[in-house]
């Protein structure tokens, strides 16, 4: 279908992780391919294939195709966020990216999110759905905060009620809707002419925006944040937390970002490597160790034997209890999301 030949009025950014996939399709099948919009999405991907955009066209009346760099995009076309890619906006130019991950994911919402509200400013409208953990909620808050607009899907019937309800948490919305009156609501804002004045981007959203252009400076990192005691999970580094108020945020200088939930999920992610590195390598020493007891047996040393075999059976004792604690982890994982 033909895109509007409509300039765009409004960039509308979307962000979606579990349970996205259904709820870009009903989005998607209630738009129009005339909106005098830029519609640019996220879904928490990471670098597995994706045919999201197959799935929109097939769903639903507009155009829809993974970001290309450095392509102008055009009104009522729907541009995906290709597989471990961030997608930026600049202007109504697309810009891609394999910078560093962002909430754990890359593409991430934030970074895309964080673009429109300093290149659309009031004419931003920023859409967090359903997903876990709060990708999405500081880049709501930037939108807002160069003032655009902000809508959440209603937690109460999103498959995934945690990233709703940390945008939520993050910044007063303009609108929280069940899913079936998102598109509606985006309808109208397109059609009615933004008169509001433009607001001024805030610093601080600017120079985050920067460093997911590659601008790592850690002068730039200590205008934004404090050094804590904290170390980034995904490289090692310090991290700085922001100085915002809402909601609680780390960086560090290589340009790992974080809110607080996907910090703490990193954290114990790597936790539960090093755990079961440990209960690996524990298990490899006891195999040595039996071994190293059949060769004791083997040469007639009862006592040598005896005293490996003591060896292995405390090693092996340590293993289990390093398993056991993993499994009980996991097994209270699956009950609090059940």
């Amino acid at each position: 279908m033909p895109a509007t030949d409509q300039a765009p009025s409004l960039a509308i950014v979307l962000g979606a992780s579990m349970g996205g996939v259904e709820a870009l399709l009903t989005l998607a099948a209630a738009l129009p391919d005339d909106v005098p919009a830029i519609f640019c999405i996220v879904l928490h991907v990471g670098s597995h294939h994706s045919i999201l955009p197959e799935l929109l066209r097939a769903r639903g009346k507009a155009r829809a195709m993974h970001a290309v760099d450095g392509q102008r995009a055009e009104p009522g076309t729907l541009y995906v966020a290709p597989p471990d890619h961030h997608l930026l906006l600049e202007g109504d130019v697309l810009r891609l990216s394999r910078g560093p991950r962002e909430n754990l994911a890359r593409p991430a919402i934030d970074p895309l999110f964080r673009s429109a509200a300093v290149h659309w400013r009031e004419r931003a409208i920023g859409v967090v759905l359903t997903g876990r953990l709060d990708d999405g909620a500081a880049g709501l808050a930037a939108i807002k905060a160069a003032g655009g607009k902000a809508v959440v899907q209603n937690p109460a019937e999103a498959p995934e009620p945690e990233m709703p309800l940390a945008a939520l948490d993050a910044t007063a919305v303009d609108a929280c809707l069940p899913l079936a009156d998102i598109a509606p609501y985006l309808m109208q804002l397109a059609q009615v002419a933004r008169s509001a004045a433009p607001a001024p981007v805030p610093a601080a959203v600017s120079s985050e925006h920067a460093i997911n252009l590659g601008d790592h400076n850690v002068e730039r990192l200590d205008s934004l944040g404090d050094v804590s005691t904290l170390t980034c999970p995904e490289c090692g580094g310090t991290l700085w937390e922001m100085r915002e108020a809402k909601p609680l945020r780390y960086r560090c200088h290589t340009g790992h970002a974080f809110s607080a939930g996907s910090l703490a999920h990193g954290q114990e992610q790597l936790v539960n490597s090093h755990i079961w590195g440990g209960a690996r390598s524990l298990r490899e020493r006891a195999m040595l160790l039996r071994r190293m007891q059949a060769v004791a047996t083997g040469t007639d040393d009862p006592r040598q034997a005896a005293a490996i075999q003591a060896q292995a059976d405390r090693v092996t004792r340590q293993a289990e209890t390093l398993e056991a604690m993993l499994l009980e982890d996991a097994a209270e994982a699956d009950e609090g999301s059940a």
